[in-house]
């Protein structure tokens, strides 16, 4: 199937992304018009090329001398050795290398392609810095349950500082993929459900890794949105499936966060694995084609995934190499990842007339621009200092903002009887489970430069926070996936000693990410037998959750009657989590996913249709839309967290409840706290389009803030809302604006009722 395109689109909906480009300052070296030079030296350049040499520069390699965790994640190619990858530099067959091990290794491999090489053309160093780099923050789905853009932009800032500092000139993040179905271990990666925090978390986080004062900054890193797209909608939540969706679903929910990425500057994008209705995305044209370069205007460069175009054969696309490569090539990825296809058979296709000399002209152009962009023409070792690789890494400074981060990111799904805060002396502490303790399973997934043995473990912090550490046990218990002989027996006795129990138990850290789908997110059966154990010594539980995804809590854990969300947190997991415990801070993030009741439910979003037959509050109706076993909604909502405080809404203000067409409308909801700690609340906007000509979600959340309440405290928070924030896509897949009546909500997660109302807009 192919999507068919609709003109007026171009300027509804790629303004935005015109418009940035046009003022970005990398904009005359990144011309979006085809064949435009952009400079007479990279067109002197491009004229001494030979063919051999352009397929060259469009081939990029995971680096033979690699650097951590690189060869376990991407494997080198059979055979290829630092020697070999040095032989290729010299005769003009490689663009670069991507995850390799440090400042040293690119000194080395730069001052053979400035010295050794023919055309002397600089090297690209790229790596997958996707949390952090030796500083490590919080995966980003976490991140974004922080509810807070500028957040993400400062721990982009620094894990772009560290990466230049070793040599990486190119990261390939941000993740902008929407994931709506938590089996899918990859939306660890990502923003979540939601498109509004996708859309703001993408801009943040390039704004954060390119930096404010240019590209070619020598702390500043190409930012690379990925995976063009709709990655996150593979059926069944399995990683590399495909896809079939519709139009004004791609256009509505998937491709906004690419959208605010192009407009926040981000000069790179990364082709899907997957088909998109029949058409892998690694061969799409009208994916990397009309929309991209002549809709949004996008002038940047386009790079496959990790063998993405080799992967053509196995879709059953492409029959042999050959074709493969002419096929993803012509249809608009101008660089090749690790499958040296475009290095082997460009030039014979070139030859026979099969590709145009024109477009590989056009791929080179788009890679030499990105290298001067970044100023690699003026200086190829900008960012290759190994004196300064030792002196930006892991400073205090990255540190306090990583334990920052991380506190910021944890959840309170749970706080029965106001369990915690927890006392910081005269109690007596175990610590049960597989993450209670050691260098393990602290990072996350998918982490290339970051050490979990640099890493604070929770009773390290734990220990580390109260009067008395002594009071303070740590026992396994179970495994992450298995039994330990007399575990449970042990974690029973640790619990009848103590006065109180942080359970910490849920996912290891290679249970979600890449390749680590689930078909039943659920915590593993020996962790879940740990708690029940627990559980019945009539001790208080507090669950400290581990995971990298929405998981469906059940039994001990679910009734447990504390419940942290502590995700993946990174280098100080143990002190921000031991903050929260304890009331240092106060939990404020909130869920950028929907914790189901049960696995089935997934793909389970907030965001979802109304059917014709909605089962209306209360018990299951007879013929109405729900699931025998669970109601269609959430155990935990997306947008769902406590605090320590009391947080009440009242006095919604909608004024007249009339939106002129081209006026505004102020709603307002007056946010108490009257509990007797300081609190940090999540205020939520959603808005309900009750009838319109193409079906419409049951919430959309159009705005939130974050507001600070003192005990006792109160606060009027107002949004502003027109005509221009009630647009969706209409019939004609057009941006459409229709009078009407909407039901609009001031709320603490989107399926909680805060304060709701109604209002209309008047047609012009």
């Amino acid at each position: 199937m192919e999507f068919t395109g609709i003109s007026r689109r171009a300027a509804l909906l790629g303004a935005g992304a015109v418009t940035a480009w046009l003022a970005s300052p990398a904009r005359a070296l990144m011309a979006a018009a085809d064949g435009v030079a952009s400079s007479p030296m990279l067109e002197s350049l491009l004229a001494k090329m030979t063919v051999a040499e352009k397929a060259g520069q469009l081939t990029l390699m995971a680096a033979a001398w690699a650097g951590g965790a690189a060869n376990a994640l991407n494997p080198i190619t059979a055979g290829a050795t630092f020697e070999s990858q040095l032989a290729d530099v010299r005769n003009g067959r490689l663009t670069g290398v991507f995850n390799g091990n440090g400042a040293e290794m690119a000194r080395r491999m730069q001052t053979v392609a400035m010295k050794e090489a023919r055309l002397k053309i600089p090297l690209l160093f790229a790596a997958d810095v996707i949390h952090g780099f030796r500083t490590v923050f919080p995966v980003p789905l976490a991140e974004a349950g922080s509810f807070e853009p500028d957040l993400a932009e400062r721990t982009a800032r620094v894990a772009a500082i560290e990466a230049a500092a070793a040599g990486i000139d190119w990261t390939f993040a941000p993740m902008v993929d929407i994931s709506r179905d938590q089996r899918w271990g990859r939306g660890v990666e990502g923003a979540g459900e939601d498109v509004l925090l996708g859309r703001m978390m993408a801009a943040a986080r390039v704004r954060g890794f390119q930096g404010t004062r240019g590209l070619a900054a020598d702390d500043a890193v190409l930012a690379c949105a990925k995976h063009f797209v709709a990655y996150g909608a593979a059926e069944g939540g399995l990683d590399y499936n495909s896809v079939d969706i519709s139009e004004r679903t791609l256009r509505s929910v998937y491709f906004p966060p690419f959208q605010a990425a192009f407009d926040a500057g981000a000069l790179t994008t990364m082709a899907a694995f997957n088909d998109l209705s029949g058409i892998p995305a690694t061969a799409n044209p009208w994916l990397l084609d009309q929309v991209l370069r002549k809709e949004w205007g996008f002038g940047g460069l386009v790079v496959s995934d990790y063998t993405g175009d080799e992967e053509l054969i196995a879709h059953g696309y492409a029959a042999d190499a050959r074709e493969a490569t002419r096929l993803a090539f012509l249809a608009g990825v101008d660089m090749s990842m690790q499958s040296g296809f475009y290095r082997d058979h460009l030039p014979d296709l070139v030859a026979s007339g099969a590709v145009p000399m024109a477009r590989l002209d056009q791929a080179v152009r788009r890679v030499l621009r990105v290298k001067l962009a970044l100023g690699l023409f003026d200086d190829p070792f900008r960012r290759i200092d190994p004196k300064r690789e030792k002196t930006r890494v892991r400073t205090k400074a990255n540190l306090a903002v990583a334990r920052e981060s991380a506190r910021r990111s944890i959840v309170l799904l749970k706080n029965d009887g106001e369990l915690l805060p927890l006392p910081r002396s005269g109690k007596r502490i175990a610590l049960i489970g597989p993450f209670a303790q050691g260098q393990q399973d602290l990072i996350g997934p998918w982490n290339v430069y970051g050490s979990d043995a640099e890493s604070v473990d929770l009773v390290t912090g734990v220990r580390a926070a109260v009067a008395d550490p002594s009071l303070v046990t740590a026992t396994a218990g179970s495994g992450i996936e298995e039994a330990l002989p007399g575990g449970i027996a042990a974690a029973v006795a640790a619990a009848t000693a103590a006065d109180i129990v942080v359970l910490a138990i849920g996912e290891g850290q290679r249970m979600s990410g890449e390749a680590q789908s689930r078909d039943d997110i659920v915590i593993p059966a020996p962790q879940l037998a740990l708690a029940a154990a627990v559980a019945a010594t009539g001790k208080p539980v507090v669950v400290a959750l581990r995971n990298g995804r929405a998981l469906a809590l059940s039994g001990a854990v679910l009734d447990a009657p504390a419940i942290l969300v502590t995700w993946f947190l990174g280098s100080q997991s143990g002190p921000a989590i031991a903050d929260i415990l304890f009331g240092v801070e106060g939990p404020s993030a909130r869920l950028p996913v929907s914790f189901p009741f049960a696995t089935g439910q997934e793909p389970y979003y907030y965001a979802h249709k109304s059917t014709g037959r909605p089962n209306p509050p209360g018990a299951p109706l007879e013929y109405k839309a729900h699931y025998r076993e669970a109601p269609n909604g959430a155990r935990f909502a997306f947008g769902h967290g406590l605090t320590y405080g009391r947080i009440g809404y009242s006095a919604l203000n909608v004024g007249d409840g009339r939106l002129a067409w081209d006026g505004t409308l102020s709603v307002a909801a007056t946010i108490t706290n009257s509990g007797d700690h300081v609190a940090e609340e999540v205020v939520q906007l959603y808005v309900q389009d009750i009838a319109a000509s193409i079906t419409q979600p049951v919430r959309v959340l159009k705005a939130f803030r974050k507001i600070r309440l003192a005990p006792g405290a109160q606060q009027e928070v107002t949004f502003t809302l027109q005509r221009t924030d009630l647009t969706f896509l209409g019939v004609a897949l057009t941006p459409t604006v229709e009078p009407g009546r909407f039901r609009v909500w001031v709320a603490p997660s989107a399926e909680a009722e805060g304060v709701g109302g109604t209002f209309e807009l008047i047609g012009a």
